[in-house]
């Protein structure tokens, strides 16, 4: 395994990918029949070895319900161990959906996880995640939070040879058709675009079997109001959980804390 920057000069070519964050980094929403979860960086590996067409090591730290903090506390220093080619960073979509935050904190946090990064040879891909306020209870203050970190996280981009990829921007993320019932998730239509969006920011194929383009072209259900049943079955527990100092993630590892080759069945 190289450690570092990629040697080969080869845009989009990583042998090696870690990726850190929270629900949305660790494929909640895009489920498999196993009961184990997939999501958008799973795709991306894929497509990582589906390009070098050789071994390419992946381990994915994210775990759901983590704030920054935590995220950049408790993984990064970790995957830079592990001396990636690529490491994928994302967080803060968590922190702004709690009752108070400082999104001058959260913005300072993802500048200095990024530098940390870099200094240590590591190719960044920075990433925000999906605009989901369209379609939630309280959905205009973490649009306006939302837009904040977006403007703060972009600042970051210029002269650091990272790999920005917009999610929070891309509008067709925003529909219905690409959110789990929960509407904080996206669910596998939702992850594969991500994915898409990301291997295309690498200069990577995207594959065709993914129907990216087939999905993101059909009819958008645009907004719907949530039903008396939703927020019983997902506003309320959350609501408890947030009361109760707890978190989805508690006592949870991360589904792959080592890099390891690329299952090919991952895609499945």
């Amino acid at each position: 395994m190289r450690t570092g920057a990629p040697d080969h000069n080869v845009e989009g070519m990583y042998l090696s990918y870690v990726a850190i964050g929270d629900s949305f980094t660790e494929g909640v929403g895009d489920d498999l029949p196993d009961g184990r979860v997939r999501g958008w960086a799973d795709l991306v590996a894929s497509g990582l070895a589906a390009a070098a067409n050789e071994p390419v090591l992946y381990a994915n730290l994210a775990i759901r319900g983590r704030k920054l903090g935590p995220i950049v506390g408790e993984q990064l220093d970790a995957a830079i161990a592990m001396g990636p080619e690529l490491l994928s960073i994302n967080g803060g979509g968590n922190d702004i959906m709690r009752p108070r935050v400082s999104v001058d904190d959260v913005a300072a946090q993802t500048a200095d996880a990024v530098g940390k990064a870099i200094d240590a040879g590591i190719h960044v891909l920075l990433l925000s995640g999906a605009n989901p306020s369209d379609n939630l209870p309280g959905g205009k203050t973490i649009q306006r939070r939302g837009d904040e970190l977006a403007v703060r996280v972009r600042a970051i981009v210029p002269d650091t040879g990272v790999t920005f990829v917009d999610n929070f921007a891309d509008p067709v993320l925003r529909d219905l058709r690409f959110w789990s019932l929960d509407r904080l998730h996206l669910n596998a239509f939702g992850h594969a675009h991500v994915a898409s969006n990301v291997l295309t920011a690498l200069g990577v194929p995207v594959p065709v079997e993914w129907r990216v383009e087939e999905i993101a072209a059909q009819p958008a259900l645009g907004r719907r109001a949530p039903s008396l049943a939703y927020y019983r079955e997902y506003v309320l527990p959350w609501i408890g959980r947030r009361l109760t100092g707890r978190s989805s993630g508690d006592g949870r590892s991360p589904k792959s804390a080592e890099l390891t080759p690329v299952d090919p069945d991952i895609v499945v």
